[in-house]
């Protein structure tokens, strides 16, 4: 097994928010239950994945506060056009409803969006992941969906997600491609995914 010290964690990511720096207190016995930190490799493609999707450990939720522009490229199909993006432009609220309900078990009509946007290591999104992994872990995250940042549910939530989507494999055999398109759908941020798994990997390699 290999250990996770707050040293470690300190050095990769200085600006890391307390909340998430006491998870890693109990870090080993935990990650070892997922058989993540079997190995000095597969370790090092977790932490780069949670490192990004957390903003080196600084986001606890999704900001949904963009300017018409920036919603044009990163939701290109939902706003193709300057006109189509302006009514929601730095309103985080509406926004949030607007691209995300109607799928991922969020309902139409209501704030589901905005209540279970991305939240913590792994920003687990939409109604549906939040009562999957609140049901999975006995946590009441659809009642408090804050409790997907909260110190104690943290770093459990992304180790049963990098489990269910099969992340151990690829991450075995070095390919950050297959585990980004497991963790995210896509390749999105997979520079940066690339430029922390270096990082990670002077760490524990």
């Amino acid at each position: 097994m290999k250990n996770i010290t707050i040293n470690q964690v300190r050095l990769l990511a200085p600006n890391i928010r307390q909340v998430y720096l006491d998870a890693f207190q109990n870090a080993d016995a935990m990650l070892a239950a997922y058989h993540i930190n079997d190995n000095s490799l597969r370790l090092s493609h977790f932490m780069a994945q949670i490192l990004h999707e957390s903003g080196g450990f600084t986001i606890f939720e999704e900001n949904m506060n963009y300017s018409a522009a920036r919603m044009m490229v990163v939701w290109k199909k939902r706003f193709p056009m300057l006109e189509s993006a302006e009514p929601y432009a730095h309103k985080p609220r509406e926004l949030a409803n607007h691209v995300y309900n109607g799928r991922m078990g969020n309902s139409l009509g209501t704030d589901d969006g905005w209540n279970y946007r991305g939240r913590g290591l792994m920003q687990i999104t939409g109604r549906k992941s939040y009562t999957h992994y609140g049901q999975k872990l006995g946590i009441d995250l659809v009642g408090n969906p804050a409790l997907a940042y909260s110190a104690a549910s943290c770093l459990k939530i992304a180790a049963e997600e990098w489990v269910e989507s099969n992340c151990t494999p690829p991450a075995d055999q070095d390919d950050i491609v297959t585990v980004t398109q497991r963790i995210n759908g896509g390749q999105t941020g997979i520079k940066e995914r690339k430029d922390w798994l270096i990082k990670t990997k002077k760490i524990w390699l």
